[in-house]
């Protein structure tokens, strides 16, 4: 018999708890265990069910759900789905929870509650079902982690810096899902102000990218952004594409820019790393370096080869590292990797390349 997945729903709404474990139960593989009204009673149902996941709202009694999840991953590691108005409202509230290590979130709609979340009911249950499934870790303390707009003397990041110039015709092309918000921080975090431009596909709904990008933008010597279109695409920069829209990447004489669209959903996503990466084959060519991160499903797979065939350098986060393992092992079985290392390995590998192989690329 199949094992159901065994999920606690903690909300201090008992409609929003009743509508989710109704959402929950209707699946054939998974079971709402218990409901909670607030952290302290969803601490003592965790010891006694031991959920496989938890979904978590935010603004509740008694302990606020970032608090709660904080003390949650230090403490007993589990996965968990945010399921909160304030997901939507407060983005970076949203980023606070997945820096403390939740796997993803949901936002709850504002009016409407009933309707809506039946609405959201699949994206819901898929986000359980990827939850179930992912890597979590211990979370270090957040008191020990720099924050947005810390000194940045206080962000750890290795040794190596680029040696000569860097060609300006050099481009980096970044794709991630589910767990590639803190992936691309650790491969950000480390790069040289005079770094190549990086153009980055994250899956993310509309609202959220920009307090994203703003977040990296105070940890990182590159300057981190929104992607704009039309906007030439320069070197220390690296550019986000906006959720709901299409990102790729073109050529206005000698420059690069951006183009962000209203284009149809590719592979279920929009922004879509196969749209970005597809541009960096046709456009960037043997210019470009292309890494493919944590994430669910095989979105960018396919464009990840034809960036390699069409003479670009590519590295994918290994299993051990991921969150989710979906989109790196794709992209390996599509025979799109030159190298596949742990995370913490990718940007020593990556300035390593461009300081080694600065010949292979057109000026």
């Amino acid at each position: 018999m199949l094992k159901k997945i065994r999920v606690l729903v903690v909300d201090d709404s008992a409609l929003v708890r009743s509508l989710l474990a109704g959402i929950i139960n209707r699946q054939s593989d998974m079971e709402c265990v218990g409901a909670a009204n607030d952290p302290l009673v969803a601490r003592e149902m965790i010891r006694e069910l031991n959920p496989d996941v938890i979904t978590l709202d935010i603004e509740m009694p008694k302990m606020d759900g970032i608090e709660f999840l904080g003390r949650l991953m230090r403490l007993r590691p589990t996965p968990v789905v945010m399921i909160s108005t304030l997901t939507e409202r407060g983005a970076e509230v949203t980023m606070k929870a997945l820096e403390l290590g939740a796997v993803d979130f949901v936002a709850k709609p504002r009016i409407g509650v009933a309707d809506g979340l039946n609405e959201l009911s699949n994206q819901i249950v898929e986000k359980v079902r990827i939850a179930a499934s992912a890597q979590i870790k211990r979370a270090v303390s957040i008191a020990t982690r720099p924050s947005a707009g810390a000194p940045e003397a206080s962000v750890a990041r290795p040794l190596a810096t680029l040696t000569g110039r860097v060609s300006t015709e050099k481009m980096v092309f970044i794709g991630a899902s589910t767990g590639g918000t803190e992936a691309i921080k650790d491969v950000l975090t480390p790069l040289p102000a005079d770094f190549p431009a990086i153009v980055i596909t994250q899956h993310m709904p509309p609202g959220f990218t920009t307090s994203f990008a703003a977040r990296l933008n105070g940890l990182c010597r590159i300057a981190v952004q929104e992607a704009v279109h039309g906007e030439r695409l320069l070197p220390g920069h690296a550019y986000i594409a906006p959720g709901g829209k299409q990102f790729r990447v073109d050529r206005s004489g000698a420059n690069y820019v951006a183009v962000v669209e209203d284009g149809e959903p590719v592979n279920r996503h929009r922004p879509s790393v196969e749209v970005l990466f597809r541009s960096g084959a046709k456009v960037v060519g043997r210019n470009a370096y292309a890494i493919m991160l944590t994430g669910m499903g095989n979105d960018g797979a396919k464009a990840m080869k034809e960036m390699k065939d069409a003479g670009s350098y590519n590295l994918v986060q290994d299993e051990a590292s991921c969150v989710v393992f979906g989109m790196p092992r794709e992209a390996i079985a599509h025979g799109a990797a030159d190298e596949v290392l742990p995370l913490k390995d990718i940007s020593a590998a990556l300035i390593q390349k461009l300081n080694g192989s600065s010949d292979r690329f057109r000026v």
